[in-house]
């Protein structure tokens, strides 16, 4: 999968995804009215409307980008609707093409450890069926248990082909409380990078490791410090735009071949029309607005790579 997103990003010429973290407040109110009247102000009426929203990005952006980050948080809060929204997007976007990132962060041990992997990259068997759950095809992690957490899903994506993003410098504010704590002279994040870099070794594609790590644009110092000790994982790159990070803090997530590194935007393109500077399209067309963000977000990104050559 890690090849598939390679080409993807190299084809579209777009190293970015944009995550679909539908809060209710992001969805237009032509779009909830229509939800709530046909199933009511209702776990099912909210999952309907996120639904819904969520297409009509998809089918105004899908041809622009390689992938997309749907955040389960997001959908999990609307209860068991709210799931079944989040799966029929996930298999919207594998019709449109692209490439899911399911943002979990899930990390536990042994057999709970496992049963998240097979539940969302993998494939569960019932009598003489086998099934497949979820099936994203990356999946973020949390590896603060250790390598007890994180080899059930390095063995899932090996027998899938799919691959992981492992929290390593996040983009949060009090990331810094834990992950830049001193640990024989260095801060926490190098060594799990370090972590990412060896466990990623046994599992590589092409030109890249199917493992890779989530580095936040809001830290763009430690970025280039991570990408030197994780050279052939793909970073996935948060808290551009509406967290702060711009294309030009971003060159030195990537590697010389323009590739090894993809940036996330959600609200600021999935709630784009609420900006000033997409108004003109109003929330009757706020998929149009995510299209014009998505493209200046293209832009911003290429313009700052070509500008450091």
């Amino acid at each position: 999968m890690i090849n598939k997103l390679s080409e993807k990003i190299k084809k579209t010429n777009a190293p970015i995804v944009v995550g679909l973290d539908p809060m209710l407040d992001y969805v237009p109110e032509h779009v909830k009215q229509a939800a709530f009247k046909e199933f009511g102000e209702t776990l099912e009426g909210a999952s309907e409307a996120i639904w819904q929203f969520n297409k009509a990005i998809v089918d105004a952006v899908y041809d622009l980008i390689p992938a997309v980050k749907p955040q389960i948080a997001m959908y999990e809060q609307f209860g068991v609707p709210g799931v079944v929204a989040f799966k029929k997007t996930v298999d919207y976007c594998h019709e449109k093409g692209l490439v899911v990132i399911g943002d979990i962060k899930r990390g536990d041990i042994g057999s709970t450890s496992g049963a998240y992997a097979v539940g969302h990259l993998g494939s569960v068997k019932v009598g003489n069926n086998t099934f497949k759950g979820f099936d994203e095809d990356f999946a973020t992690i949390n590896p603060y248990m250790g390598l007890d957490a994180v080899k059930p899903f390095i063995d899932v994506c090996k027998e899938e082909k799919k691959g992981l993003f492992v929290l390593v410098k996040t983009s949060n504010p009090s990331s810094g409380d834990f992950q830049d704590r001193l640990i024989d002279g260095r801060p926490l994040y190098e060594w799990v990078g370090e972590k990412v870099n060896e466990w990623g070794s046994t599992h590589m594609g092409d030109s890249y490791s199917y493992v890779g790590a989530v580095v936040g644009a809001t830290y763009p110092e430690q970025g280039k410090i991570l990408r030197k000790i994780m050279p052939k994982s793909f970073i996935l790159v948060p808290g551009y735009g509406a967290q702060g990070g711009q294309g030009k803090d971003l060159v030195h997530f990537f590697n010389e071949d323009g590739l090894g590194a993809i940036v996330n935007s959600s609200r600021g393109i999935i709630a784009a029309y609420k900006q000033d500077k997409y108004s003109k399209f109003g929330a009757e067309n706020y998929y149009e607005a995510s299209r014009a963000a998505v493209l200046d977000m293209i832009a911003d990104i290429n313009g700052a790579l070509e500008a450091a050559k």
